[in-house]
């Protein structure tokens, strides 16, 4: 059914809460510039497009503001009329003519002022949007007020009959312009959606995120209202970020239904099977998180070296949510030989995409037990991995290496008492990781020609408070502030015997051997064989740090 209809009819369909916004639809993102020229398509009669809506008897659960606006509820008694295109317009009409809605302070795209003084031609506009300080009364005439007839007569007073004229003029063109309404009448929601998708694929896109809302959308089913409430039950767990990083979410439901991590492969799946399987897909995403709280102490996001490492684990622990699948040790073996492997070789630093919708197809299949293995490469470190990569914290190297130092339960060097892992890497700051050889004291006693002093080798966890009772001594010097025995200090934080020699070239050469060791049980590889240091090395300069390297097998 298509009816034009007036301005002011617009608004006090809005202002009675018979039109509405389903939450569906995008927020309101146009700028005053396009407000502007938006009134000024009005005024001159040009075509600037139709409304689309949606009538139905039936209320919605979940509902968004006109922008800066918000809506009375409608009589239940009368069928109410959702915006299914044409909000961007209809708001910035609304936010411009209305007078019935206090605001604080009216945002600046609903400032519009309609130029006295510029001669009109076919092209140029004469509106614009104006702050306060910029506003010229003897030019700059506000049209808030043309559906107000107090304020109209308030704003016209003092200016001369040409100009009266003038304004008369405007305030007539929008009183008559009618604006171009086509309404559906249907309580089939899934038809709704459909509409709201096809129409949506033309002009400003749609994310992926947008597009789905309208596709799975239904009356108790609102795709960003579970994003939402999924960012709030996982808060508690140091996983908050999870629920509001949409493009993750969405690679983790296509994944699940469709076991292609691309978000684009969900468009084409049916509204109803979104809504049925998104359950499980949220049972997979807590078996993930849960899996890497206790198998890898990663207390949130921002551990992770790649947050796409949830993707495929999702895939593995998605089920129903009464039933979550069980993991075997063999199934539990071969998924943490893939998160070392993939983290220290950065196999999702290139085709991320590709990478990733191989992992998913064997997690599946190592899920149904149809295969015992996952058949990603070794991952050799080179024997100087560790003193040719820089500490840097949001590398993905770096971050490997700390998740790597939290296996082996580090203690305090002061206190020799466990690091609370999970306070420390929930905080996750630079300010609880430091050098065990102080940079202070290697630039002092010039051992600093050899190595850099923020190499991983020289890295350890090692608190606010500690590092401030240490200061710029040397190890041999602090040595004497902790505890008598330090055997489990030593062992914890993989440490060579000769830490507290106070030979810098000595220790870094050893402390690597220690991490290759480490970082090869974990990677399941035979380390190099140790070298022993050279009695006087040459000095080095390094360009490029070294990196992980992947052999197939």
């Amino acid at each position: 059914m298509a009816e034009p209809l007036h301005i002011r009819k617009i608004m006090e369909e809005l202002v009675a809460g018979r039109m509405r916004v389903p939450n569906f639809q995008r927020g309101f993102v146009w700028n005053p510039e396009r407000v502007a020229y938006l009134m000024d398509s009005i005024y001159k009669g040009y075509p600037f497009g139709s409304i689309l809506l949606w009538r139905t008897k039936q209320e919605l659960a979940h509902e968004r503001d006109l922008g800066a606006f918000k809506l009375p509820h409608n009589d239940p008694y009368y069928p109410t009329d959702y915006i299914l295109d044409g909000q961007q317009r209809i708001t910035s009409i609304f936010g411009v003519f209305q007078t019935d809605i206090q605001l604080e302070k009216r945002p600046l795209w609903a400032n519009i002022y309609y130029d006295l003084l510029t001669p009109e031609n076919a092209q140029d506009s004469s509106f614009m949007a104006l702050a306060d300080d910029e506003v010229d009364r003897t030019r700059h005439f506000p049209i808030h007020c043309l559906f107000d007839p107090v304020a109209y007569r308030k704003e016209t007073d003092g200016y001369n009959e040409e100009l009266i004229q003038r304004i008369d003029k405007l305030q007539a063109r929008f009183k008559e312009a009618l604006i171009p309404v086509q309404t559906i009448s249907t309580e089939d929601k899934t038809a709704v959606a459909i509409v709201f998708e096809r129409v949506n694929q033309r002009g400003v896109e749609l994310d992926t995120v947008q597009l789905l809302s309208a596709w799975t959308w239904s009356g108790d089913f609102d795709l960003n209202r579970k994003f939402e409430d999924l960012a709030q039950e996982l808060t508690p767990f140091g996983f908050k970020e999870v629920g509001a990083n949409k493009d993750l979410l969405l690679r983790c439901c296509s994944a699940v239904m469709t076991l292609d991590p691309s978000p684009e492969a969900l468009i084409n799946l049916n509204g109803q099977k979104v809504r049925d399987s998104f359950e499980t897909v949220i049972t997979g995403i807590k078996g993930a998180i849960d899996f890497l709280r206790k198998n890898v102490h990663v207390t949130s996001l921002e551990n992770l070296p790649y947050e796409n490492i949830l993707v495929p684990l999702c895939v593995f622990f998605a089920d129903d949510e009464k039933n979550q699948h069980k993991m075997t040790s063999k199934q539990r073996t071969e998924i943490l030989k893939w998160f070392w492997r993939t983290c220290f070789g950065r196999r999702l630093n290139s085709q991320p995409i590709k990478t990733l919708k191989e992992d998913v197809a064997e997690f599946s299949e190592l899920k149904n037990r149809t295969r015992s293995e996952l058949s990603i490469a070794p991952v050799h470190l080179s024997d100087s991995f560790f003193f040719e990569t820089i500490f840097r914290l949001n590398s993905v190297l770096s971050k490997t290496f700390i998740l790597m130092l939290a296996q082996r339960g580090p203690r305090s060097f002061i206190s020799g008492s466990k690091i609370d892992l999970h306070k420390v890497l929930k905080e996750y700051n630079r300010n609880e990781f430091h050098h065990i050889y102080p940079r202070s004291y290697i630039k002092a006693s010039e051992q600093d020609i050899i190595f850099d002093e923020s190499c991983l080798a020289n890295i350890c966890f090692l608190s606010r408070t500690d590092n401030n009772a240490i200061g710029g001594a040397s190890p041999g010097v602090y040595r004497a502030k902790m505890p008598e025995d330090i055997s489990e200090i030593i062992t914890s934080n993989l440490l060579p015997e000769s830490t507290f020699a106070d030979d810098f070239y000595k220790f870094i050469h050893e402390r690597c051997n220690l991490l290759t060791l480490e970082a090869s049980k974990l990677l399941e590889v035979m380390p190099p064989a140790p070298k022993p240091p050279q009695s006087k090395p040459d000095p080095i300069i390094i360009e490029n740090p070294g990196a992980a390297t992947s052999v197939i097998a």
